[in-house]
């Protein structure tokens, strides 16, 4: 495994539980590629901004027991984690919010260039979710 990508994936996560947004879009490419759970691609640091602003405001979630696993020269990763969140607002298309909390098993892959998330793949199961916000 490569440290440095370990550490760069930890800080990432960190700087997200923090809320830090202007930390967790530093470690991000340019060209940043974020293929969204059963969604589009999008790409550019700005539209994966864009897409955290609405995150940030339809949910409050934390990250917890974070396993980062990397191949050996670094440029690709894996994180197996958990969610931890609260629906604070409806998102479009989704079940209506009104705080309900969720606890989901995630996973998300990435590609790694020059220190940075250069893709990030973000796997949950939808089902799951939508079970727990509608019980």
């Amino acid at each position: 495994m490569s440290q440095e990508t370990v550490e760069l994936l930890q800080t990432y996560y960190n700087a997200f539980n923090a809320q830090d947004m202007d930390t967790f879009l530093s470690l991000l490419t340019d060209d940043v590629i974020h293929d969204i759970n059963q969604g589009n691609r999008e790409i550019g640091k700005d539209t994966f901004a864009t897409f955290m602003d609405r995150m940030n405001k339809n949910y409050k979630e934390t990250i917890v027991d974070i396993v980062v696993m990397s191949n050996p020269s670094g440029d690709r990763a894996a994180v197996e984690f958990t969610v931890l969140g609260e629906y604070i607002a409806t998102d479009d298309g989704l079940p209506e919010a009104n705080g309900q909390a969720y606890k989901l098993p995630a996973g998300a892959f990435f590609d790694i260039r020059d220190g940075k998330v250069a893709r990030v793949t973000n796997y949950y199961n939808l089902e799951d979710w939508i079970a727990q916000v509608s019980a």
